[in-house]
């Protein structure tokens, strides 16, 4: 791989660091010091949650309208969502915070967007699709860098101090990126015409939009309350942070490492064995409360979903090559309204039952029901065209 085509992939990687690992999931461990400090109640941190979840359907939608100057957007939004994180740590206002995480959550949209369909692009016009994968490893890295940086900056600069740090890293993170990003010229998307063949809502993929939403509203689950529900085992406590680094250093290497599966297997083969693996990791801890089984329970969280974005993300752009930027949008924004949706159910679910296992059985099934609809969606589809195929070749014979 030329020194030119690492360089632009990096940056994709750091943009990815940038606005998954940090501004999206640092929340997750800044939370309980917000929560102390302020005297937040979970109902308002469910708000703010929430507010990031919202911005993030939004900016998932928005990204699959960008066509022209993707890179100049692109870099803009980043700016954005440096600057929502960096102020997150200057005012003590509630209002304000609902309006950063909004702000953080839909430029986190666009930049996972429209970095996924430029990275992949240009790979793909460089014949160097089969590095894909490494881009997600951003979403990982980012989340271990968070999870190992929260804690060490919050002990010595409070809450406060922790947004701050976290807002001038990633500025840096972004100079890098300029500087890699600075002699490539990103090709305009072409606005395809439409036609039978262009429609994205034919075949398996509406099957796939279908799971990987169902898959949004899962893991969320265990993404918003696996670190409060360890906390809230006083044997377990210890661990709790600890977990979050877990399911990052897990993270880090799944996307390349599925990708490599996917080189020997069918993707849906894989991917059903990803679904597999995060129904018994969301599940272990309702079967046992151990040391063990929480921390295999993170571990399995970070691999697996990673692995998910990255599988079905590149499989939707081989199915509809030309329009990359419409597909991650439409699979991306299924994937968030399934994040705003899932705490909300799984709070309810809690409340009602009142057991943290509710909420954890809950997001079992629906992965379970997510992987159902793959497999069933992969045999109709293939059983269509299997059909057509044959009624083509007896109109020409």
């Amino acid at each position: 791989m030329q020194k030119q085509h690492i360089g632009v992939l990096f940056g994709g990687v750091l943009l990815l660091v940038v606005a998954m690992g940090i501004s999206r999931f640092a929340f997750t461990p800044i939370l309980p010091f917000m929560r102390i400090g302020e005297g937040l109640s979970f109902e308002e941190g469910g708000y703010l949650a929430s507010s990031n979840y919202i911005g993030y359907f939004v900016g998932a939608l928005g990204a699959g309208f960008i066509y022209r100057n993707k890179k100049n957007f692109l870099l803009l939004t980043v700016i954005l969502n440096v600057f929502s994180i960096f102020f997150m740590g200057l005012t003590h206002s509630f209002l304000l915070w609902v309006l950063l995480r909004f702000i953080a959550g839909a430029t986190s949209g666009f930049i996972f967007v429209l970095t996924s369909s430029i990275i992949m692009d240009y790979l793909a016009a460089h014949f160097q699709t089969r590095f894909s994968g490494f881009l997600f490893s951003g979403i990982g890295i980012g989340i271990a860098i968070s999870g190992l940086l929260v804690p060490f900056l919050e002990g010595s600069f409070g809450w406060e101090g922790t947004w701050l740090g976290l807002g001038i890293l990633s500025a840096l993170l972004l100079m890098i990126t300029l500087f890699l990003w600075r002699n490539i010229s990103i090709q305009n998307s072409e606005k395809v015409e439409k036609s039978k063949e262009t429609k994205i809502l034919q075949g398996f993929m509406p099957w796939l939009i279908i799971a990987y939403g169902l898959e949004g509203l899962g893991y969320i689950i265990t993404g918003t309350f696996l670190v409060d529900i360890i906390y809230n085992i006083e044997s377990l406590r210890p661990f709790a942070s600890f977990s979050w680094v877990i399911a990052g250093i897990a993270a880090a290497p799944a996307a390349p490492l599925w990708m490599l599966f996917i080189s020997r297997y069918s993707t849906v083969k894989v991917l059903s064995i990803a679904y597999t693996l995060q129904v018994i990791g969301i599940l272990l801890p309702v079967i046992t409360q151990t040391s063990w089984s929480v921390l295999l329970s993170a571990f399995l969280f970070g691999f697996t979903f990673v692995g998910i974005v990255s599988l079905s993300t590149a499989y939707a752009r081989e199915l509809f090559p030309k329009q990359s930027g419409v597909v991650v949008s439409a699979l991306t924004t299924v994937y968030a309204l399934g994040q705003i949706i899932g705490p909300i159910l799984a709070s309810s679910v809690e409340a009602y039952f009142n057991s943290f296992k509710a909420p954890l059985s809950f997001a079992g099934s629906i992965v379970t029901l997510a992987l159902a609809i793959l497999l069933v969606g992969k045999w109709y589809s293939t059983r269509k065209e299997l059909s057509k195929d044959i009624e083509v070749y007896h109109h020409s014979s």
